[in-house]
């Protein structure tokens, strides 16, 4: 069951059926495990042309992608953002055919454990490990290994724009030596991957900072499990709201619209030299992030980009 606990009667599920082009299925399963899927599944669609009989040599015309969401969680906010996710990517690849997708409910269809199987660990960048909490590993050298239990409801670090904050979080917190004692706010923290990752790499104050009740108790239980909670806060809020600042890192893996409300915002919340990383940007954005961002008192220190995705470290003046 989810987080481990015990529930009476059938629990529901939504089931979300993409069919996509190939070259675009590896995106969309990314995008959809960060919104919270329990696993994705992947299969060559037999209704195209040719089906079963297609020569093994030939690519498939479409691929269909099936992922799961618990029905108590906000699924259909996060099926609008998959709708708009489609969209940019009709706008970025207009030659290929339009994803589609189909939903329905199931109900207590033994997610409970299945999903875990596709959880593996996952070496994220030079030294950070991201593991299940299930699953073994044994460290080698300078490995910070992350232990996580996603509930059943948020990413697992696997996506492009989580994966590129914490390259991004690596190079800094380990190479920077002019601050000394780090203070981090993660934005959006989820199931508080990134906050874990600055604590381990010796941040001396995070506050992990979260607006859905649910990601900050998975945010909690998995910040317990790592055993930093000493310096380590979760706290429910919306972050447009949040007034307390002297950050030297802020950390905000969400997408352009946002962002782009929230910059004024964000650099009231930083010191002077103070770190901003933005993530969760897709390729079509750019252009906006950048008339936006990339102006004083800002700067910029490195572009990172995977695939339709990029992210920005930005650096205030003193």
């Amino acid at each position: 069951m989810p987080n481990g606990t015990e529930k009476s009667g059938k629990e529901a599920w939504i089931e979300i059926a993409i069919t996509s082009p190939p070259e675009l299925i590896e995106g969309l399963a990314n995008f959809i495990t960060e919104l919270g899927a329990t696993g994705t599944f992947q299969e060559e669609d037999a209704d195209q042309p040719g089906g079963a009989e297609l020569s093994v040599f030939a690519p498939p015309l479409r691929e269909e992608l099936k992922a799961y969401l618990p029905a108590d969680s906000p699924w259909k906010e996060k099926l609008d953002r998959l709708k708009t996710y489609i969209e940019n990517l009709v706008d970025l690849f207009p030659d290929l055919k339009q994803p589609d997708f189909t939903v329905k409910t199931l109900s207590d269809p033994d997610w409970g454990e299945q999903w875990k199987k596709y959880f593996k660990p996952l070496r994220i960048h030079k030294n950070i490990v991201i593991k299940p909490t299930w699953e073994r590993y044994t460290a080698t050298g300078r490995d910070i290994v992350i232990e996580i239990d996603p509930g059943m409801a948020f990413g697992t670090g696997q996506h492009s724009s989580t994966r590129m904050c914490l390259e991004a979080l690596e190079e800094i917190l380990l190479k920077d030596r002019t601050i000394r004692n780090w203070r981090v706010l993660d934005v959006g923290t989820g199931t508080g991957i990134l906050s874990i990752c600055c604590a381990k790499m010796g941040a001396a104050k995070i506050t992990a900072v979260d607006i859905d009740p649910q990601a900050v108790e998975i945010a909690r239980k998995n910040i317990a499990i790592n055993q930093v909670g000493d310096r380590v806060e979760v706290v429910k809020s919306d972050i447009s709201k949040y007034k307390a600042g002297g950050f030297d890192l802020i950390v905000a893996n969400l997408n352009a619209e946002p962002l782009i409300k929230l910059r004024s915002h964000l650099i009231s919340l930083m010191e002077k030299k103070g770190y901003l990383i933005i993530s969760g940007i897709i390729e079509k954005s750019v252009d906006a992030i950048e008339k936006k961002f990339l102006k004083p008192p800002l700067s910029v220190q490195n572009v990172l980009r995977d695939k339709e995705w990029v992210c920005y470290v930005l650096r205030q003046k003193g």
